[in-house]
């Protein structure tokens, strides 16, 4: 397993976990590499506990089972990991807003790993028909993006801009393509800006959409994108930012960026809602998962490479 206390991370042989009553004990097939967990080993996310291993985008075979489950299944562990069931957030299908959440690779070991353990609870079933390693970046990029997308309110047929062209949202614009919307991004990438147009984008930039646009999503940590996504809204918009951390957002000028009803909102984790639902999704949708693979001994390495700007589309660690 690989796990961390500073920068980079470190190589260890450890016992295989042994699951408690309800869990499942997976061999881990794939283990995308997100930018939350490049959050966490370079500090811009709190400390939850030293030495965790990181990793929340895991495909796995189920080695021990649990009710609901069988020996030899292919499961996904994605970020969210426990819920107390009980508070007026979960009461009302808010569950990513509980306050007692915990997450795989920050209060628990996740899939930088041969192995992995998960609750039955929070295991996600996986739709057929695509590799384990095209699966990984689906079970948090592809589902963060996902509600991301809902949250950014973007009306039939609308205008969707997109800020930053990663594992993320190379995914999301799929799902916007699919549901009829336009689609314009924007991005510095020029490898990433032909991936955008092999997608369907109808257009891409350097700096801004050429017109104006009824929703954005920024995916891009960078704070400072704020004010121009916000200026490249029409009347009415949403901007949904879907990262877990940002960087400073500049001040804000009224009358150019929020007035006239415009809306800017962030996207907490997900619910396994969300998650069954894009999962359904991408079963009778075929995505196009572009990865890059790297040996779990890599790791640091695939961080290097995403912190970067190296990685097009998702990187992906595989056993």
């Amino acid at each position: 397993m690989l796990s961390w206390q500073t920068t980079p991370l470190r190589l260890s042989d450890v016992p295989v976990a042994s699951p408690a009553p309800g869990e499942l004990l997976v061999r881990v097939l794939a283990c995308g590499v997100c930018r939350t967990d490049l959050h966490v080993v370079d500090g811009d996310l709190p400390v939850h506990r030293l030495s965790v291993v990181p990793g929340h985008q895991v495909v796995g075979e189920v080695v021990v089972a649990a009710p609901g489950f069988v020996v030899g299944e292919r499961v996904g562990i994605a970020w969210l990991r426990h819920t107390c069931g009980a508070c007026r957030f979960c009461l009302r299908g808010a569950e990513n807003l509980c306050p007692a959440s915990l997450y795989t690779g920050w209060d628990a070991d996740g899939g930088y790993a041969s192995y992995a353990v998960v609750p039955a609870a929070y295991a996600l079933r996986l739709p057929s028909g695509y590799s384990s390693e095209a699966l990984a970046p689906l079970l948090c990029a592809g589902i963060i993006g996902y509600r991301a997308l809902k949250l950014a309110s973007v009306p039939d047929g609308g205008r969707l801009g997109i800020y930053g062209f990663g594992g993320s949202a190379h995914l999301a614009a799929q799902v916007a393509v699919a549901r009829g919307y336009e689609v314009h991004v924007v991005t510095r990438s020029s490898s990433a800006r032909a991936l955008a147009m092999s997608l369907g984008a109808a257009s891409v930039s350097a700096d801004a959409p050429p017109v104006p646009v009824d929703s954005a999503v920024l995916f891009a940590p960078v704070g400072t994108l704020v004010p121009p996504a916000l200026e490249a809204l029409d009347r009415g918009g949403t901007l949904a930012i879907a990262g877990i951390h940002l960087s400073d957002v500049p001040v804000l000028n009224y009358s150019r960026h929020l007035f006239q009803e415009r809306v800017v909102r962030s996207v907490t984790a997900n619910t396994r809602a969300d998650a069954a639902e894009f999962l359904s999704f991408c079963a009778s949708h075929r995505l196009s998962v572009a990865v890059q693979p790297y040996p779990l001994a890599s790791a640091n390495l695939a961080l290097a490479d995403l912190r970067a700007g190296r990685v097009t589309g998702a990187a992906v660690l595989v056993a």
